[in-house]
């Protein structure tokens, strides 16, 4: 149960955080979706050959191109971060390099945020 630190009642909490970021991924999967479809359905057209016929079946087809060459890079992607994964935990000297890096790179960019500020 929530108190308040002002009030002696209980307060009702309101929504968790995993509800509003689901919420939020929803949205934005509704208008990525959206905008895709509209880009599609946009310059698509262009490319399709009437005189051939099928219109729907060249759509379709122009339509999956960005779709398998995505799950093709991301597939590589995938393979390629858990290879390095394997190969840099498999020493102790690279974990910790790399765990070194990381750090220099956090320090690095807090003194330049630091050095730079904001002219607001």
């Amino acid at each position: 149960m929530v108190r308040s630190r002002t009030r002696r009642e209980p307060v009702i909490p309101g929504p968790s955080v995993l509800f509003v970021v689901g919420r939020a991924l929803a949205h934005g999967r509704r208008t990525a979706l959206a905008t895709v479809l509209v880009f599609f359905a946009a310059v698509l057209p262009q490319f399709v050959n009437h005189a051939a016929g099928h219109l729907t079946v060249q759509m379709m087809a122009l339509g999956l191109v960005p779709v398998v060459i995505g799950l093709i890079t991301d597939t590589l992607w995938g393979l390629g971060a858990a290879a390095a994964r394997s190969w840099l935990t498999r020493s102790e000297r690279r974990l910790s390099g790399v765990g070194g890096a990381g750090g220099l790179a956090l320090i690095g960019l807090g003194v330049t945020v630091a050095a730079t500020g904001r002219a607001d």
